[in-house]
């Protein structure tokens, strides 16, 4: 009886190794299934997802920039006056013939020069500046058509108007400088119009009915 102890000993230990031993086979495999995933040559070779990518879209293109200047001229068949001014893209023009007709006109100059103003009764103005020294055109009012051409002028050549009330009654002049001098213009005392009289061209200075009165240059 003394002996069963070392028996009962050497079986415990006996027991416990066989069970690590199948604790050890069933992680080796385990790990080799893991690895052999890992390397397969399906998941070696396999394609990565492609990325999609958005064009970022292109700029706008910038706007041509119609320079600010003034031009003055006359109608081809010499009966009356044209002038425009461009400002910031934006263009105001006058028709004159220095006795009783006249029209104001305004509207916007297209990057490439062209433009096309409007005034009261249907009047219209089709030109097209070129090369930045002169505009050529047509103006439309009261049923006749002018060609015209209207140079690049300097100062004191230009548009410019007066509007105040002078011993009761509205008036509203308008004049052309051209660049030979010539003055045209018209005022008008309440809807009647007449000849303008002189502006000083330095000044804009002009003298209605005994008032003195000043003459500025228009634009847009």
């Amino acid at each position: 009886m003394k002996r069963s102890g070392p028996v009962v000993t050497l079986l415990a230990g006996l027991l416990l190794g066989l069970f690590m031993l199948s604790m050890n086979s069933t992680t080796g495999t385990k790990s080799a299934s893991t690895s052999y995933a890992e390397e397969s040559p399906e998941a070696a070779t396999a394609s990565p997802t492609p990325t999609r990518t958005t064009a970022s879209p292109s700029p706008p293109p910038s706007r041509t920039q119609i320079p600010d200047a003034k031009y003055a001229g006359r109608t081809t068949d010499d009966s009356a006056s044209v002038a425009v001014t461009l400002r910031d893209g934006k263009a105001i023009a006058y028709f004159c013939d220095g006795r009783a007709k006249e029209s104001w006109l305004k509207g916007d100059v297209e990057d490439d020069g062209t433009m096309k103003l409007t005034g009261k009764h249907g009047a219209e103005l089709n030109g097209t500046l070129k090369e930045g020294k002169r505009i050529s055109g047509t103006v439309d009012i009261d049923g006749g058509q002018y060609a015209f051409t209207a140079d690049k002028a300097k100062k004191p050549s230009g548009l410019y108007r007066a509007t105040a009330t002078v011993r009761g009654a509205k008036v509203d002049g308008g004049w052309i400088v051209l660049p030979d001098g010539r003055q045209v213009g018209i005022l008008t005392r309440d809807g009647e119009p007449a000849p303008a009289p002189r502006i000083d061209p330095e000044t804009g200075a002009v003298t209605i009915d005994g008032q003195q009165l000043t003459a500025r240059p228009v634009t847009p």
